[in-house]
């Protein structure tokens, strides 16, 4: 499609060329890495210098299980992990509580999206648990402070699942005890993401392949792609000149920021715009040429209220006019000019009316 402007990174970046380039090449070259014969060996050196690769451009210096997507990597984690207790943050992805289980309790957050801390040491003093909180949010962008979230959760004596889908290749991974990453999220292929995981002890191993935690099949070809799309680090590189971006992008909107007192990414931004729906505002911009959304892409088609913004105490009249703009790395200045104009041209138009 041409003549189009896509800012809905948040829900699936397009393929970079440098992994797009290493899927084709991996599929010209394509054995079972798991078959014992030289071209199955063969297979299996490329795999393990991508998982390599993998862990350095994230520098991850534990164990790397691929998986099929951050969606199984949250699921191996939360279904098998050694302690006995769950818990996961208020406003994660709906695949985390799906991963944790219906005994997994819940962490409420401030208005501000971050995780209330006094509740999470009333959560961790009724055991070891294994506690999921996401570092990048993909609705709103807030940045949880992950790295004294840890050292909270090691104190207790607690495990931490970190959901990185929004972060991974854009920001430092935290140290947790586990991450989940996704590469579609970040310009590599979809079907392929990992669990990074700091002590493969403290998980249940169930055989097959990735030393006995995951079974199937590898998917060389999107493995090789996934690491082709981090070593790029077109997304780490960008973070910078995307953080002007949406500080101009905020500047120039008819529309109420939200977290904006919050540390967020750079990459994702949430905005009530004045005077107007999100459904009609999407509509608009779409026929208009631009591609946004009013949250997960996972929930989008649901017609039910963001819980994300539910749990920040967002009014309902607030989130009911709320977009989701996401940049990649070759978002342009021109780019946002674009559709801050017009987004300001729709708001007119409806307080006219």
């Amino acid at each position: 499609m041409t003549g189009r402007t896509y800012l809905d990174h948040a829900a699936t970046t397009p393929m970079l060329p440098e992994a797009q380039a290493a899927v084709v090449e991996a599929m010209a070259r394509w054995a079972n890495p798991s078959s014992p014969h030289a071209d199955g060996r063969a297979a299996r050196a490329s795999l393990e210098r991508a998982r390599a690769d993998i862990a350095d451009a994230l520098g991850w210096h534990h164990d790397v299980i691929l998986t099929s997507g951050a969606s199984e990597a949250l699921a191996i984690a939360g279904q098998r992990a050694s302690v006995a207790g769950r818990w996961h943050g208020a406003t994660e992805h709906d695949a985390v509580p799906a991963a944790m289980g219906q005994r997994s309790g819940v962490v409420p957050v401030g208005r501000d999206g971050l995780i209330d801390r006094d509740a999470l040491a009333d959560a961790l003093a009724q055991g070891p648990a294994l506690v999921a909180i996401q570092q990048v949010n993909n609705e709103t962008g807030v940045v949880q402070p992950l790295d004294a979230i840890a050292e909270q959760v090691r104190a207790a004596g607690s495990l931490l699942l970190a959901d990185c889908a929004q972060g991974a290749g854009k920001l430092p991974l935290p140290d947790a005890d586990f991450i989940a990453v996704s590469a579609h999220k970040l310009g590599g292929p979809p079907g392929i993401g990992a669990l990074l995981v700091k002590d493969l002890g403290a998980l249940a191993a169930t055989g097959g392949q990735e030393k006995g935690y995951r079974r199937g099949t590898h998917n060389l070809p999107a493995i090789a792609g996934f690491a082709a799309a981090l070593t790029s680090r077109r997304f780490a590189d960008a973070m910078p000149r995307l953080a002007e971006l949406r500080a101009r992008l905020a500047a120039q909107l008819p529309a109420t920021i939200i977290a904006a007192d919050a540390p967020r990414s750079p990459a994702i931004g949430a905005y009530a715009i004045a005077g107007v729906s999100s459904a009609a505002l999407l509509v608009q911009l779409d026929l208009a040429g631009f591609a946004v959304s009013t949250g997960s892409a996972c929930s989008s088609g649901s017609m039910k209220r963001s819980h994300v913004l539910t749990a920040m105490g967002v009014s309902g009249e607030l989130a009911d006019r709320t977009i989701r703009i996401s940049f990649g790395p070759d978002t342009t200045a021109a780019e946002v000019e674009a559709i801050s104009a017009t987004i300001s041209r729709i708001a007119d138009r409806a307080r006219a009316a």
